[in-house]
């Protein structure tokens, strides 16, 4: 399966337009659709998405988002052993604010050895491949 794992960043940004990465975010789904690309969503990744969106927009606009997203990716629940591992990772690089959020998404990635789409830092020191 050719796909990528999606962070909160592209996700969020695709749905406000006054966010910075709001173009990027838009070009890179066209690429994503033209190369047919699966696109893979942690629920705590889809989860922290709907937050940003409720607070940003309001309740329509979230429940639109996430019923929209639910539609067009493939949603993954992360095990507790996942978990696990994501604050194993933390802990190795305690000079960092890497979230768990990050953490069990890098974790996942290296897993199934996918590339994570993101506008965030982190993963780059966690040692998780970039998609661009």
């Amino acid at each position: 399966m050719k796909a990528v794992i999606a962070d909160t960043g592209p996700l969020y940004a695709e749905v406000d337009r006054s966010d910075q990465y709001h173009q990027r975010s838009r070009s890179e789904l066209l690429k994503i659709n033209r190369e047919k690309l699966t696109v893979i969503v942690p629920y705590p990744i889809y989860l922290e998405a709907h937050k940003l969106v409720l607070y940003a927009s309001g309740v329509q606009a979230a429940i639109a988002f996430a019923d929209r997203l639910a539609l067009q990716v493939n949603l993954i629940n992360p095990t507790p052993e996942d978990y696990q591992a994501a604050l194993q990772l933390m802990s190795r690089f305690t000079d960092q604010r890497i979230t768990i959020f990050d953490a069990v998404t890098a974790v996942l990635a290296l897993q199934v050895k996918l590339p994570v789409w993101t506008y965030d830092f982190h993963f780059e020191v966690m040692g998780v491949p970039i998609w661009r």
